[in-house]
């Protein structure tokens, strides 16, 4: 069985979004973000959902997306999204401090891994998206360095010179000295230096 003292705890990064989401204001949902393609309400869609995909992986109950994580879109996002995504959040946490969240094995957006790595790739998922949505926004974005090391050992083991396809795209090169988030960015085929706008696309 994992040990709660050592397996990741994903409430700082949930923490972070929740603060992130209530400085979202209307007029930033049609904003371009760090995701190719996306805009901020895309992304807001996309972190709804994965944040059930993810809670369900946890609780080893059956795929929300057996077929994969259906394309994010404004469209289809609950008008209520901002107290859904922090209650989701809390939920989502709540799941993976359950010491039986880690053993075994358990699927999330149809693809099936031991759960000791699933509920890092959650916390992967948190970190990433709240850096795309803290630059799309221009808000202030800090991660535990706890939390930061998690998702480091991670991405650096899945990543190639061509990225990894499906999750990433290829890496941007980043000195050594560079702050942990921004080479955890990096290796995500994301540019540390992203500028954000203040008008739609």
């Amino acid at each position: 069985m994992p040990d709660t003292n050592t397996t990741p705890d994903l409430e700082p990064a949930s923490r972070a979004i929740r603060s992130l989401v209530l400085g979202v204001t209307d007029d930033q949902l049609t904003l371009p973000t760090p995701c190719d393609g996306w805009l901020v309400g895309d992304l807001l869609d996309h972190l709804v959902g994965l944040t059930v995909a993810f809670r369900v992986a946890a609780e080893k109950a059956a795929d929300a997306a057996p077929d994969g994580p259906p394309n994010p879109s404004m469209a289809n996002l609950d008008p209520a999204w901002r107290a859904v995504l922090p209650a989701q959040l809390a939920d989502l946490t709540a799941a993976w401090r359950k010491p039986s969240a880690w053993t075994g094995e358990t699927a999330a957006g149809g693809v099936v891994l031991p759960a000791e790595i699933m509920g890092v790739v959650a916390l992967d998922e948190l970190v990433i998206h709240g850096w795309d949505l803290a630059r799309a926004t221009g808000q202030r974005y800090e991660v535990d360095p706890q939390t930061l090391e998690s998702v480091h050992s991670l991405v650096s083991a899945q990543q190639t010179s061509a990225g990894a396809p499906g999750l990433f795209g290829p890496p941007v090169p980043m000195p050594t000295q560079a702050p942990l988030l921004d080479r955890v960015v990096g290796l995500t085929g994301r540019n540390p230096a992203w500028p954000a706008r203040t008008t739609p696309a």
